[in-house]
C-alpha cells in the first residue's frame, strides 16, 4: 500500500509541473545523454535538484519550464527575472564547492568558454554529476538544447522550439542580401582589443548574414589585435556587445586614430546588449534579428 502512494505521489507532482502542452514527465529507467565532451552520463530518472553555471544554461532551463528543478546558479544568471531568486553559488569563474555540495544537486551544467577545467575536474573528485555544453556555433547551441530536451523528457518541446529557431532565423537570413561584402569586427573587450574570431558562437551571427569577419583568419578564439592592424583591416562595422552606456565615442576616445576606419566615419558601430548578444542560449534568434535590424537600420 505505501508503495502504491508514493507512486501516486511521484505521479502527482511531476503532472503539476507539466502545462496542459507539455508531454508527461515519466522516463524509462537507465536513459544515456552524451554531453559535449564525449562524456555518456547515464540517469536512471530524472533529475530533481540542478544547478546550472552559466547565464545561458540557466535560460535553458527556463525555456523548458524546468526552473522548478534549479536550485543553484552564478551572479551572472538574471534572466529571465526568477533566475535572480536562485540561490547563489558562485561567479563561473569562482565556484563555491561546499555551497554545491550542500546543496546535493543530482547534475551541474558547466560550459567550457564561461567556466574552467578546474571547476570541472573538482566537481569530479567531489563525485558530482556533470554536464559539460561547449557550442560554438547555432548547431552547438542546438544540440545542447536537445540534450537538456533529452535529460528533462522534454524532446517533443524542444523539437519544436528548435524547428521554430531555425525558421526565424532562416526568416532573418533571406533578408540579408544587403549585407553581402561588408566586413565587421565584434569587439569582445576594448582594452586590450579582443576580438570574436572564426571558431566562436559570436562569428555565427555574422557568418549568418553574409558578413566578413576581419579576424576569422585567427588561429584563437579570442585574438587580442593591436590598434593599427584594425586601421589596416579597416571594418565596415564594428559591433560591440556592451551596457547601453558605452557610445561610438567611447571607442574613440581610447583609439582616437580609429576616427579614420569607414564604421567610425559613417556611423556604422552597433553597441548591442551583452545579455542578448553574448549568451549561446535559447535567445540566438533574437539577438540575430536584433542585429540584422541595428545594422539594416543605418543602411
Amino acid at each position: 500500500m505505501i508503495k502504491v502512494l508514493c507512486n501516486w505521489f511521484l505521479i502527482f507532482v511531476l503532472f503539476i509541473g507539466c502545462s496542459d502542452n507539455e508531454q508527461p514527465q515519466s522516463k524509462e529507467i537507465n536513459y544515456s545523454v552524451t554531453d559535449d565532451l564525449g562524456k555518456e552520463l547515464v540517469f536512471s530518472s530524472l533529475p530533481k535538484k540542478v544547478i546550472t553555471l552559466a547565464p545561458n544554461l540557466t535560460e535553458m532551463i527556463f525555456y523548458i519550464n524546468e526552473g522548478n528543478r534549479l536550485i543553484g546558479n552564478t551572479t551572472y544568471c538574471d534572466f529571465p527575472e526568477a533566475a535572480k531568486r536562485i540561490t547563489n553559488v558562485g561567479d563561473m569563474l569562482s565556484v563555491n564547492y561546499e555551497k554545491i555540495l550542500s546543496l546535493n544537486p543530482d547534475l551541474v551544467f558547466i560550459t567550457v568558454e564561461g567556466n574552467n577545467k578546474e571547476s570541472y575536474e573538482k566537481m569530479i573528485q567531489l563525485d558530482i554529476k556533470v554536464f559539460v555544453s561547449n557550442p560554438r556555433d547555432y548547431n552547438g547551441i542546438k544540440k545542447t538544447f536537445s540534450d537538456f530536451g533529452k535529460i528533462f523528457n522534454k524532446e517533443e518541446m524542444t523539437d519544436s522550439i528548435l524547428s521554430g529557431w531555425d525558421n526565424s532565423i532562416s526568416s532573418v537570413v533571406t533578408d540579408t542580401s544587403i549585407f553581402k561584402g561588408k566586413t565587421a569586427m565584434i569587439l569582445v573587450a576594448l582594452k586590450p582589443v579582443m576580438l570574436a574570431g572564426n571558431n566562436t558562437f559570436l562569428n555565427e551571427f555574422l557568418k549568418l548574414l553574409h558578413i566578413k569577419n576581419i579576424a576569422e583568419d585567427s588561429k584563437m578564439n579570442y585574438p587580442i589585435f593591436n590598434r593599427e592592424e584594425v586601421l589596416k583591416r579597416d571594418p565596415d562595422m564594428i559591433i560591440f556587445p556592451a551596457d547601453d552606456v558605452f557610445t561610438q565615442n567611447d571607442i574613440k576616445d581610447n583609439y582616437p586614430e580609429w576616427k579614420n576606419l569607414k564604421a567610425i566615419k559613417n556611423e556604422m558601430v552597433f553597441i548591442i546588449n551583452p545579455n542578448l548578444l553574448l549568451r549561446p542560449g535559447p535567445r540566438f534568434a533574437e539577438a540575430l534579428k536584433t542585429l540584422a535590424d541595428n545594422i539594416k537600420s543605418k543602411m
